[in-house]
């Protein structure tokens, strides 16, 4: 497998000519990708940078302190959120080969507003042509056969099982307790089912005859130019969620005065 910290040629880098990159699909078996597609995205909607000097890991809290997103080499994600009023606490982790893509799904969701429409995490699937079984365990399997969803176990022990494999193996999975919440999921889900292919540059394209390779040149202007786009939507959305809020009147107490 490639290395966990795989990087666009396009962040900061400064030549015209020119690069080979590839796009894969299914995307699920892209193999990592750069974590700036998840780290900038949260850094442009607010999120702090906590990492400790000296680490190698990353680590963001968002802006009310209660969700904290982690990337631990070489252990993958690891995403917790504190309990509130009737959210219980809720934990979700990555092992390190999972796409940042669909990590972003996830990661994406948690600086939006909740949709006003119920979540529904098998709806995406079942769009996409996702089988499912309804059995014992109930179960999603792409259409390749290569990636599923589960809810599995009894009891205290339930939880979520979600992963990807190749003729070599297991890829990567996720585990996410019962109590994470299903817009969250649902995000996930949107982006692990996507037909849309995903970019690597050279020399992080999986040894896998399970994929489908597109070679592309890519200009590094063009690269930083889609990158961009992607922070500056995340800021535009954090600029008009804030002031939506500021412009919410507020209620004071009123002191009763009796007649």
């Amino acid at each position: 497998m490639s290395r966990q910290r795989q990087k666009w040629s396009g962040w900061g880098d400064q030549q015209s000519a020119a690069q080979q990159h590839y796009l894969i699909e299914p995307r699920y078996l892209a193999g990592g990708g750069d974590l700036r597609h998840i780290t900038e995205y949260l850094r442009a909607s607010g999120w702090k940078d906590t990492t400790p000097r000296s680490s190698a890991a990353l680590v963001f809290g968002s802006p009310d302190g209660a969700v904290r997103v982690a990337y631990q080499p070489p252990g993958g994600w690891q995403i917790h959120g504190a309990a509130q009023g009737h959210q219980p606490a809720w934990q979700v982790t990555f092992t390190a080969q999972a796409p940042v893509e669909i990590v972003a799904g996830l990661t994406d969701a948690l600086t939006k507003e909740r949709s006003a429409h119920a979540p529904n995490v098998w709806a995406p699937l079942s769009e996409h042509g996702w089988s499912t079984d309804t059995g014992q365990e109930y179960t999603a399997v792409s259409p390749t056969r290569d990636a599923f969803v589960q809810y599995v176990g009894a009891g205290p022990h339930q939880h979520w099982w979600i992963g990807a494999r190749n003729e070599h193996g297991a890829v990567w999975n996720l585990q996410a307790t019962p109590t994470t919440p299903l817009h969250l999921l649902q995000g996930l889900t949107e982006a692990l089912s996507s037909p849309e292919p995903v970019m690597r540059p050279r020399g992080h394209v999986p040894p896998s005859k399970r994929i489908r390779v597109t070679s592309v040149s890519v200009l590094p202007e063009h690269l930083r130019g889609w990158q961009q786009a992607r922070i500056t939507a995340a800021r535009a959305a954090t600029w008009a969620r804030n002031s939506v809020r500021a412009a919410q009147p507020r209620t004071k107490n009123r002191q009763h005065v009796p007649h």
